[in-house]
């Protein structure tokens, strides 16, 4: 009931997107059940010492940082509302403590290799399934957009005139991003093949299988994946990573970094800030290549 509540909060207040409060509600769950079965205890009579070997029990299960990261953040917030709604008087999460995350480089493809692929005939031919896989890759790599974002974007969001795609992002936060002239073209071009296959549900949304059903998450995965391989050695080769390439690329061209935060729809420049470490591990690579002190 008390998990129901905050969810009904996250999903109407919050405005958080589908994606998110499904992942809340997983680790609140998983957190509940763990309560349960090692104390016996309701959510409400939870101390920060039962968080705290909540925590410890994730760490022995070999957990990432980044996932008892999350789980933490979602601890905390869970509890801030309880306290908020007068369930409990104090937050049992006020002072709990996450793990900190290594510093990671955001993987991401040389742009000469995206070209290599996007512009190669021997990958792509004039089928729908095709002309679809093409669109995804220039999507990914040619706005940066999500992969919840591409899943999202109907027929409608596309503006041929302005050069233009409308974006619906976290927290139902709308962007437009503009695209290129040959991007506008290859939209056109599919979308004419789509109405020639006939698909009896006549869904607009851009992004459809084969059979003209709504595009699923795996589907995109696999899609990038295939395709990817034939390029990269990169170990992920995930829709994120051309979310990456494209940000990273634009920033090795010498665009402002405020630029690409609202591109990408970053709600803070800090998260923006990383690619900037590709941009100067870049540089030193040139430098040791070049500078004959090196």
């Amino acid at each position: 009931m008390l998990i129901n509540s905050f969810i009904v909060h996250l999903t109407h207040e919050k405005r958080y997107s589908p994606h998110t409060v499904l992942s809340y509600q997983t680790d609140l769950a998983q957190f509940e059940a763990y309560i349960n079965s090692t104390f016996d205890l309701s959510l409400t009579n939870v101390k920060h010492t039962h968080l705290r070997s909540y925590l410890v029990d994730l760490m022995e299960g070999n957990k990432s940082e980044t996932t008892i990261n999350r789980k933490t953040s979602v601890l905390r917030s869970f509890y801030k509302f309880l306290v908020r709604e007068s369930k409990l008087e104090q937050n049992p999460a006020l002072l709990l403590r996450a793990p900190k995350i290594p510093k990671r480089l955001p993987v991401f493809v040389d742009a000469q290799k995206m070209d290599q692929l996007l512009d190669s005939e021997h990958y792509f031919d004039e089928s729908f399934p095709s002309l679809r896989d093409h669109l995804v890759i220039e999507l990914l790599f040619g706005t940066g957009i999500r992969l919840a974002e591409l899943i999202s974007l109907k027929e409608s969001d596309v503006d041929a005139y302005s050069g233009t795609i409308k974006v619906l992002g976290k927290r139902n936060k709308e962007r437009i991003i503009p695209v290129t002239k040959p991007l506008v073209n290859q939209i056109n071009t599919y979308l004419g093949q789509k109405k020639l296959e006939n698909f009896n549900n006549n869904l607009l949304n851009l992004i459809v299988t084969n059979t003209g059903a709504a595009a699923y998450p795996k589907l995109i995965y696999r899609i990038v994946t295939s395709y990817l391989n034939n390029i990269s050695t990169n170990e992920k080769r995930s829709p994120h990573v051309l979310r990456h390439s494209y940000a990273t690329t634009l920033l090795n061209a010498g665009a402002d970094l405020n630029a690409i935060k609202e591109l990408l729809g970053h709600a803070s420049l800090a998260a923006t800030q990383v690619y900037t470490h590709n941009s100067i591990e870049r540089l030193k690579t040139i430098y040791k290549q070049a500078h004959p002190k090196a």
